[in-house]
């Protein structure tokens, strides 16, 4: 048998769960855009894209990541020394799912 709690924070679990739907609708739809301006500038060139109300620009990077795994067992640290320098943040989370 299932219990539903009733507090007032119950009531906004569905009001949260519609816009969470909604935004990943939007956001969808933002990336299939974003895709198509993508798809643009590597075929035209153009880094540029103006609209009436707005301006969207193209921009490449390339992003560094180290791999500390591979680090700390090149280097040879143990796991005693890893958890000296290792910060532990507390996390808090909502996660809304379909009944």
């Amino acid at each position: 048998m299932n219990t539903t709690i009733t507090t007032p924070a119950a009531h906004d679990v569905d009001a949260l769960g519609a816009l969470l739907a909604q935004i990943a609708e939007l956001t969808k739809q933002a990336d299939a855009i974003k895709d198509g301006i993508k798809n643009d500038a590597s075929l035209t060139g153009d880094k540029v894209f103006e609209g009436d109300l707005f301006k969207a620009t193209y921009v490449e990077s390339n992003r560094s990541v180290v791999d500390s795994k591979a680090l700390f067992a090149e280097l040879g640290a143990t796991p005693e020394q890893i958890a000296r320098h290792t910060k532990v943040t507390a996390v808090f989370s909502v996660k809304v799912t379909s009944r």
